[in-house]
């Protein structure tokens, strides 16, 4: 059985309570929540909303209401982006932003409807908030940034991007697939107005599940639009939340395993934080200690997630990915979907090796990984 090193990725396996919270949404109570009054219909919608006011409690939400499911965290950035921008507007985000930031905005660019700045970081691999508001235009309507690098780990100044945000009157998104979860998250002390999550990362859920966090009083264009089991009577789509931007039939077996990997994590924030730091530590420890091993996360504990990027010696980061998939450790090597996150780091040609540690890591398995980089060393 090999070590699972890929967390950043998803996260595996999963806690016993979500497979059982899914095979009895497969047996118990499949039905369509929202779209009948029989028993089982009643209790499907039950769980949905249990799982949407887990999510509000855990991000620091008020309104349950305000937190809207989708496919996944691509899916929810794709409603922020397309959703918040008119015709004419500018945007500023960042160079470190993954592909599902990036690609719907540079879309955009490319088709004329906006235009596109983005901010490089600093030397450290951090953003500096001054610079992204230096960027801002009278025509500015949407910053973007993620919550923590998905290649590097680097847990941006989010909360100081929010307090220009909140002081230029500009909306704000940010991309929290890496930090929900495995870190605190307040959305109101963030000063975010949207705030997109994957749901089978760091809360543990199925994969096909994700959310956007919407600040009340925000509108958005909804990107789909059909039955929601309310107002029928109309032919246009409700302007409630959640309703305004969840047509269609809600993933029910996927929604109730999230919210049962919520109910796990969230009791647990702080011991599932301190843990992934510890190992997160020892693997930068371990693996600065090795000959040619070049490591791109930051070295400060608290200013990262549990991510290590690095590279062996001249040896192209999939194939480096491929020796130690051989040793028994799955990782991932390649671009990760953030191209202007390696263009800064100048890994564009051969990528970077990430490992990304989770809630059953050992401190033992650590251990194996960095011995196993050391023998592919030596090769």
């Amino acid at each position: 059985m090999s070590v699972y090193l890929d967390h950043a990725a998803t996260s595996h396996p999963k806690p016993e309570a979500v497979l059982d919270a899914v095979r009895a949404a497969l047996t118990e109570y499949n039905a369509n929540p929202g779209r009948a009054g029989h028993p089982r219909a009643l209790r499907a919608g039950r769980e949905i909303l249990e799982a949407r006011a887990a999510l509000a409690a855990l991000m620091g939400a008020k309104d349950a209401m305000s937190v809207v499911f989708a496919f996944n965290c691509t899916d929810a950035l794709n409603l922020a982006v397309k959703g918040a921008l008119r015709v004419g507007d500018h945007v500023v985000a960042t160079q470190l932003e993954h592909n599902s930031v990036l690609r719907p905005l540079c879309g955009l660019a490319a088709r004329g409807r906006i235009t596109l700045t983005l901010v490089k970081p600093r030397p450290d691999g951090f953003v500096d908030p001054d610079d992204v508001e230096h960027a801002l235009t009278g025509r500015t309507a949407l910053i973007a940034c993620t919550h923590a690098s998905n290649v590097t780990g680097a847990i941006q100044p989010v909360a100081a991007i929010g307090q220009v945000a909140r002081r230029r009157g500009i909306r704000y998104l940010i991309d929290g697939a890496q930090a929900l979860g495995g870190m605190p998250v307040d959305v109101e002390a963030l000063g975010c107005d949207l705030y997109a999550f994957p749901g089978h990362k760091s809360l543990l859920g199925p994969q096909g599940t994700g959310g956007l966090y919407v600040r009340p009083g925000v509108t958005l264009f909804p990107q789909r639009e059909g039955g929601t089991g309310s107002a029928s009577d109309s032919m246009l789509q409700p302007a409630e939340l959640p309703e305004r931007y969840e047509a269609g039939t809600l993933n029910l077996p996927g929604i109730a395993g999230l919210g049962a990997g919520v109910k796990h994590v969230a009791p647990r924030l702080s011991q599932i934080m301190s843990r992934e730091r510890e190992l997160t530590g020892a693997l930068m420890e371990g693996l600065a200690d090795v000959d040619g091993v070049t490591l791109y996360s930051p070295r400060e504990e608290a200013a990262r997630a549990g991510i290590v990027a690095f590279n062996v010696g001249d040896l192209p980061s999939a194939q480096a990915a491929d020796a130690l998939a051989r040793r028994g450790f799955d990782v991932r090597g390649g671009l990760h979907c953030a191209p202007g996150a390696h263009r800064f780091l100048g890994t564009l040609e051969r990528g970077a090796v990430r490992a990304s540690v989770g809630h059953e890591t050992t401190f033992e398995e650590v251990e194996g990984f960095v011995e196993a980089v050391r023998e592919m060393g030596r090769e």
